[in-house]
């Protein structure tokens, strides 16, 4: 979800009127369907939640009390806005004044209330309003309700028993008549009193297995077994016993292989009643099809390794350092699901990376040849979105499709009519992350997923390839007591998912967020994690909306996977990087809920984050501005388009500008780094700002920055320089525009970022989110025969306004790469990879090298526009007391030239030198680049249009 927001999540207010003299507390009305979508780029249907509130008599704890204190003609809808914050203390937003506060709780779920009265409580509990604010470690944990008021619990109750209730705290009168009620949030009292290290899951002994369940606020659990893994009846009901918020039962090692499913009574908020769930084991490691029951399986069975599994830690590729990473993005199912070389039953899942000798996997070598050393696949855990049974499967006859013009709708229509029903998503809708997904295996009923999962991991890493996982803890598909795919939120309600001060659901991730904060929550995620990188055996994991999550979450999963040994653990946790998305927005936004995760948060970490800043300014805009607006790579300047950028002077302070960010991005972001700005004058990256007066610089390490301009999210490379470069500029301009933007990325300081398809011009015509646009929109061809351009119009939901700019490019057969195109481009993309691990001066590993070696030529005012000057210093001679870093070259030169023509860059400081092309660009089938030249006793060089240049200087031997 790379630098998405939702919009905020709206509330109706509604008054009722009712003739009947008695007034129940009323459950919530059933929440929307949370519909499967994905992804960011493009507008959200926005959820609404209906508040019912008093608007007589009583007010629902609105924040005040009302002026009168009898309850009439009125139904009543119970918020949750007071917090149950420890075990001695509730905090509400209420000033009782004169009148008095009380906790009630009912054992059965029937509180009610009649002309001011409660009733239907079995418990009764005063409470003493304190003059003191909440402790501090309550408003450090809960920032949000730092100014909420106390209330104090007498000594002596049994609250463990009182959690599983049905609760509500009231505001009375001095004469004991009701005047705001609300229900209560329990993260805090459930936090002090239950929180547990112990195991989870099914675990297994020499003799049996053991099921344990957290589930605190249950009143009752049970697990009932099944012999298969949908219908008939169970084997076995078995009732778990309970011990400090922890149900357990022992069974026989004759159930592993079997499934179940846990039934659950507790007091749901979203009802009001004590509820039956119905939910799956939260630390499954294996499912049926779609997730309807757990499978009992032991992930350590030898049946379910592969050949060598255990000694696969021994076969990765090498990995000396963090800064010698690159990552490429792949979908499992892109990968192969048009791959006419992949055996049709593999085609689309694990197995299709065991085959060696396919035009993807032969792609991939090529690149592991080249030096990528990371692939980074989409979400693999259980998703909702794509059923796991591939008979049920809805297609569309390509050949039908073909047959349509390159700028009509029909394709669109065709997908869009079938485009929950096919075997594509992306998967960022989260259901149970602990187990693979199963519309990925061959079988997805019983545990052939886990041992086709371990196959893929083995294939790559054989390959060439570390695994990296792109995990999604910040938000749930699915919440409540009855949906199929809510699994948390049915076990212990409230818990598991962020909510608001009213107690509703916060949906600023665009579903269900969940709560690192709490310690249940925290202790799940790094958990799965510890599962995914010793049972798995995977290198990474890349964190969806990263800055939804806390950042002592983050710092303990890291500290974590680090301490992993080969010994102990089967895997080097020294070697596993992690990075994600730091945006701060929503609830979170400015520690609102805790110190999150944020990009200025985790400097200092060892964390890796996006960094948009180099994006948006080699592209232009950013995915939520004008969509033909330029940056430095695109045209701005230099060859602008139909978009109004303003005059000529503010398009050189806004190009002048945009080289500040990317020259402040190719030197890792990092926050202290010292370098000279557009004005002439020498700041630090941190003191670059972004157009909204955001630091550009953030990170304190080369190794917390990931530099990309291309992602899963929003357009591919190819289709957004389509757009945003001038109608009437050529093909082969646009394909060197695209290489420009990857130069950038390839030869920069920190961890480089791929999607896949940038190295071969990947078009998904012009879909700006192609999260749900089936296998027709998101086609790889690894036969290098199409780039997938002028397939059509984009789905309507997302890019319809766009449609009669798309019109114009589609329709137009000057923009369509041919196979010539394609293989040029990948080429060129090998060659850039080539040079940047022809160096260590590239790869640089912390941020004092950076400021000693690397340093930008052609800047300050009178700077040539378009053009980026970088030179990269080992040691030598003239540097006394600069170690030398590399055996080869001495000193490098990178020369960018975004211009639509040659240019002549001349520097007294590089003046002298023996410098030469780089001997990949002498041997390039670029013959463009090869023209570049350099004068030395002028320290002069020409560089040709739209080309990214570096020359070298070679040690002497």
């Amino acid at each position: 979800m790379l630098l998405y927001r939702c919009s905020p999540l709206q509330f109706q207010s509604t008054s009722t009127n009712s003739n009947s003299p008695r007034f129940q507390l009323r459950p919530h009305p059933p929440p929307p369907a949370i519909l499967p979508w994905r992804r960011p780029g493009a507008s959200r249907r926005i959820l609404k939640l209906r508040a019912s509130r008093c608007s007589s008599a009583m007010a629902i704890d609105d924040g005040h009390t009302s002026p009168t204190s009898s309850l009439q003609d009125q139904e009543i809808m119970l918020h949750s806005r007071a917090f149950w914050v420890g075990k001695d203390t509730i905090a509400w937003n209420m000033d009782v004044g004169d009148g008095s506060c009380c906790l009630y709780g009912s054992k059965d779920a029937s509180l009610s209330a009649v002309n001011g009265k409660i009733g239907g409580y079995d418990v009764k509990i005063k409470l003493e309003q304190s003059k003191e604010r909440l402790p501090k470690h309550v408003i450090e944990k809960f920032p949000h309700i730092h100014d909420y008021k106390s209330f104090q619990l007498p000594p002596g109750l049994d609250v463990n028993s009182l959690l599983k209730y049905q609760l509500a705290v009231a505001a009375l009168s001095s004469g004991e008549e009701c005047t705001s009620i609300t229900g209560l949030q329990l993260p805090g009292v459930l936090d002090e009193l239950f929180s547990y290290d112990g195991p989870l899951g099914a675990t297994f002994s020499s003799d049996s297995l053991s099921l344990h369940l957290w589930a605190p606020t249950a009143q009752k659990v049970s697990v009932l077994i099944y012999g298969e893994p949908e219908g008939g009846d169970p084997l076995e009901v078995v009732q778990l016993e309970e011990s400090n918020g922890v149900w357990s039962a022992e069974g026989p090692l004759t159930w592993e292989g079997c499934y179940y499913v846990y039934e659950i009574y507790v007091y749901h908020p979203s009802t009001l009643q004590i509820t039956k769930c119905i939910a799956n084991d939260p630390y499954a490691r294996g499912l049926s099809s779609d997730g309807r029951r757990t499978l009992i399986v032991n992930v350590t069975s030898e049946a379910l390794k592969p050949e060598s599994w255990d000694h696969l830690v021994d076969e990765k590729p090498d990995l000396l350092s963090f800064s010698d990473i690159s990552i490429y993005e792949l979908h499992v199912r892109d990968f192969s699901a048009s791959d006419d070389t992949v055996p049709s039953e593999f085609r689309g899942g694990y197995l299709a990376f065991t085959c060696p000798d396919s035009a993807g996997m032969l792609h991939l070598k090529k690149l592991s040849h080249a030096g990528i050393t990371h692939v980074h696949l989409l979400p693999t855990y259980h998703f909702a979105g794509v059923d796991d049974d591939k008979r049920k499967w809805q297609t569309v006859d390509s050949q039908m499709l073909e047959s349509f013009p390159p700028d009509s709708d029909e394709q669109q229509a065709c997908i869009t009519a079938i485009k929950d029903a096919d075997g594509y998503n992306w998967g960022y809708n989260p259901v149970v992350w602990g187990v693979p997904k199963g519309s990925y295996a061959s079988n997805p009923n019983g545990s052939l997923r886990i041992f086709e999962f371990r196959k893929m991991v083995q294939a790559l890493n054989r390959t060439g390839f570390r695994v990296v996982l792109d995990v999604v803890y910040n938000h749930l598909h699915a919440n409540g007591p009855y949906d199929e795919n809510s699994v948390l939120d049915k076990i212990v309600p409230g818990y598991y998912i962020r909510r608001n001060l009213d107690g509703f659901i916060e949906h600023s991730t665009c579903a269900n967020n969940t709560a690192s904060e709490h310690y249940m929550v925290e202790r799940l995620v790094i958990d799965d994690l510890l599962h995914w990188a010793t049972n798995y055996k995977v290198d990474g994991f890349r964190f969806d909306l990263m800055g939804h999550m806390m950042k002592r979450t983050m710092v303990k999963a890291r500290r974590m996977l680090q301490n992993l040994v080969k010994e102990n653990d089967g895997v080097e946790g020294s070697r596993i990087y992690i990075y994600g998305e730091g945006w701060n927005f929503g609830e979170v936004a400015g520690n609102g809920r805790g110190v999150n995760a944020s990009q200025f948060n985790i400097s200092g970490t060892g964390i890796g984050s996006f960094n948009d800043r180099i994006r948006d300014a080699v592209l232009g805009g950013s995915p939520f501005g004008p969509i033909l607006q330029q940056g430095y790579a695109t045209g701005l300047l230099v060859e602008p388009n139909d978009h109004d950028h303003g005059s000529k002077s503010t398009m050189e302070h806004m190009l002048a500008v945009s080289k500040d960010h990317i020259q402040v991005g190719m030197s890792a972001n990092l926050k202290d780094y010292v370098l000279t700005n557009h004005e002439g004058h020498e700041v630090k990256g941190c003191e670059i700002s972004t157009h909204d007066g955001v630091p550009v610089a953030y990170a304190s390490s080369p190794i917390e920055t990931v530099n990309y301009v291309s992602a899963h999210d929003n357009e591919t490379l190819f289709d957004i320089i389509s757009l945003k470069t001038p109608v009437n500029i050529s093909l082969d301009a646009r394909c060197r525009t695209n290489h420009l933007a990857t130069s950038i990325i390839s030869l920069s300081q920190g961890i480089p970022f791929f999607h896949a398809g940038d190295e071969i011009l990947r078009s998904k015509s012009l879909d700006r989110d192609s999260y749900n646009s089936g296998d027709w929109f998101n086609r790889l061809d690894f036969s290098y025969n199409s780039n997938n351009w002028g397939v059509g119009l984009p789905p309507r939901e997302k890019n319809e306004r766009n449609w009669p700019l798309m019109k114009i490019r589609l329709a137009d057969p000057a923009y369509k790469p041919q196979r010539n195109h394609i293989l040029a481009a990948l080429d060129n993309f090998c060659s850039l990879i080539r040079i940047r691990y022809s160096s260590p001066l590239f790869r640089l590993h912390t941020a004092n090298a950076i400021q000693e070696r690397v340093r930008f030529h052609n800047t300050g005012s009178s700077s040539i526009p378009g053009v980026i000057v970088m030179s990269l210093e080992d040691g030598h001679n003239g540097v006394p007391g600069l170690m030398q870093l590399d055996p080869i070259y001495s000193y490098i030169v990178v020369l960018i030239n975004a211009c639509p023509t040659d240019v002549t860059f001349t520097s007294p400081s590089l003046r002298g030198k023996d410098l030469q092309l780089h001997p990949v660009q002498v041997e390039s089938s670029d013959h463009v680049v090869n023209e570049s030249t350099y004068d030395s006793p002028s320290g002069s060089f020409r560089i040709p249009s739209r080309t990214t240049a570096v020359f070298i200087v070679r040690r002497a031997t």
